[in-house]
């Protein structure tokens, strides 16, 4: 058993660009790293849009006026986020989902970053996700990465408990600032009850019985890209993709149905071939609200997982309808395992908090997760897998 990905016999070789961005002026980088990769542009003709909605990294796109579809993406490596995410894996996963059709080119790596193609379309909204049509697309997609066998042979262990354990590890207890540490004392659950919770989580939800598939792990709305013209969605960011349960991945989507608590940046909202994706007015839309109130209704969450069971029965060559005992057993998983989804983006941004270079408010942010964990749990816990 084990939590590798396997890269396909024959995909390209990436390529690797000795060029180190400064991640506080990563438009200069990325015009080095664009004469490696566009040759043919000239770089004073080289248009550039850098993004503002990144908790993790820094992300500039690169293009020019004559061919606005063909924008190269630079993304920099956020302070110390080798710490919470695992690169290697994240190469992996880029090429695997690009090898199935499901992600976009990965152009090159450099010493502390990667290049890789921008996908058109739009980026979705807390709204968009509830539509009938994108709910529909969305299941499908997620169906079939999920369907995606990258595992060698080898029987797939999900990679959960094992990142839980290393961020709760790296969790700080005292922070530099002293507003920060009277915080962290009266807001945050102490250590020794986020272990107990976290040990009890283990022991309950591993006994679910959720297959364990490869997963996206972080598909919040913005991470979502619609293509109407083509009548496809496809997902982007694949940073905390691993093998992992089934229905973590899904009760995550559906937490990220609260929408986002950081800075947002519409760039995928413009049409590529438009002045406003050139100018890009609305880049700057402020700080949206978490509302859980917007958390799928039961109706939704079985409209959804309907669809998202059919796909995957298809994708993975299974005959028969979907049975109610299947639909149930799987939403009494997914609402379990929205707990730990929680847990998982607390321990995140105390860590983020602690080493992040980012103007955020991880500490607020890993408040709410908790809070909502311990809001949820008793409801979540009455669930009954049916027999």
């Amino acid at each position: 058993m084990e939590t590798q990905i396997y890269v396909p016999v024959g995909s390209p070789v990436i390529r690797k660009i000795p060029i180190f961005v400064d991640e506080h002026n990563v438009t200069e980088g990325a015009m080095k790293l664009i004469k490696e990769l566009r040759p043919a542009w000239d770089t004073s003709d080289v248009k550039t849009k850098l993004f503002t909605d990144g908790t993790t990294n820094k992300l500039v796109g690169c293009y020019v006026e004559d061919s606005p579809e063909d924008v190269v993406l630079v993304r920099v490596y956020g302070h110390k986020t080798e710490l919470i995410v695992d690169r290697d894996n994240e190469l992996k996963s880029f090429q695997v989902l690009h090898a199935n059709g499901c992600a976009p080119r990965l152009y090159c790596t450099f010493l502390n970053g990667i290049c890789y193609e921008f996908m058109q379309g739009d980026a979705l909204g807390t709204q968009d996700v509830r539509d009938p049509s994108l709910l529909r697309l969305i299941s499908g997609e997620m169906a079939r990465i999920h369907a995606i066998h990258a595992h060698n042979g080898c029987i797939a262990k999900p990679n959960l408990w094992i990142k839980m354990r290393k961020y709760f590890s790296l969790v700080a207890t005292e922070f530099t600032d002293q507003a920060s540490n009277v915080r962290i004392q009266q807001e945050v659950p102490s250590k020794a009850v986020l272990e107990q919770e976290m040990v009890w989580m283990k022991e309950h939800l591993s006994t679910l019985g959720s297959p364990v598939v490869l997963c996206h792990n972080d598909l919040l709305c913005k991470n979502i890209i619609h293509n109407e013209k083509e009548g496809h969605v496809r997902f982007i960011d694949y940073e905390y993709s691993s093998y992992n349960y089934q229905a973590f991945d899904i009760g995550n989507h559906f937490n990220e149905f609260a929408g986002l608590l950081r800075p947002r940046c519409a760039f995928y909202r413009c049409n590529p071939h438009s002045v406003a994706y050139r100018a890009c007015p609305c880049a700057w839309s402020g700080m949206a609200e978490l509302d859980y109130g917007l958390y799928p209704s039961r109706q939704m969450q079985m409209d959804w997982l309907r669809v998202y069971l059919q796909a995957y029965k298809q994708f993975t060559k299974k005959t028969g309808e979907v049975s109610p005992r299947e639909l149930e057993t799987l939403y009494v998983q997914v609402n379990k395992f929205a707990l730990a989804s929680h847990f998982f983006w607390g321990f995140w941004a105390l860590i983020q908090a602690k080493y992040s270079s980012i103007d955020f408010d991880f500490l607020g942010y890993a408040v709410l997760r908790f809070n909502r964990y311990f809001e949820t749990k008793p409801a979540a816990m009455a669930l009954q897998i049916p027999q």
